[in-house]
């Protein structure tokens, strides 16, 4: 799952949401220095990164991509279900996605600027940046559309340290869409039990 999927799957609780988003800063296994609600964003981070690599469906599709796709088919699935998720919202939640995401960024505007003066935990500028980018450029919103699978799949790719195809993961989605469509549907009804959504 990419930033839409991790949303999702963190419930309703904007402070947790902006924690899981948070999880892909933390380096190594020991970030018991952080605040409360950050370690569980981290953990719930990890915990939905490993559910969906170790998924047995989301294996086989990555096998299945792997001779477009080599080395980034995950990445590219990832992608893929961030994608699906955004273009079926309304099989979700209640609230349409335009909402739901206004709401999450207003919140995460007002929480990012927070220290934690007892914990000594400021969020970096590097994250602050990426969440003013999200939203300035309607990343997760623009998910829903081909337009955004290109935009996310091509500025990926170039943050990518070795040569990839990653730009080219919409072709190959209108190629397998109804493998991949099929296996989101699988994966997700699995997710949502797992993480009690």
């Amino acid at each position: 799952m990419n930033y839409l999927g991790h949303l999702y799957l963190s419930g309703n609780n904007p402070q947790l949401m902006l924690a899981n988003l948070f999880g892909d800063f933390v380096k190594g296994r020991d970030y018991s220095h952080l605040p409360l609600f950050i370690k569980e964003g981290v953990s719930l981070h990890r915990s939905i990164d490993d559910f969906t690599d170790t998924h047995p469906i989301v294996t086989e599709l990555r096998l299945e991509l792997y001779q477009e796709l080599p080395k980034i088919a995950g990445i590219a699935i990832d992608l893929y279900f961030d994608h699906l998720l955004a273009d079926n919202w309304h099989h979700f939640h209640p609230k349409p996605l335009h909402e739901y995401v206004d709401d999450f960024f207003n919140a995460a505007t007002l929480e990012i600027s927070n220290v934690y003066e007892k914990e000594g935990f400021k969020f970096p500028d590097r994250f602050i940046h990426l969440i003013t980018i999200m939203n300035e450029q309607n990343w997760i919103k623009r998910y829903k559309n081909m337009e955004g699978l290109t935009m996310a799949s091509t500025g990926l790719s170039k943050r990518i340290s070795f040569p990839n195809n990653l730009d080219e993961a919409s072709e190959v989605f209108l190629q397998y869409q109804n493998d991949i469509k099929s296996t989101f549907e699988l994966f997700m009804n699995d997710a949502q039990i797992r993480f009690n959504i």
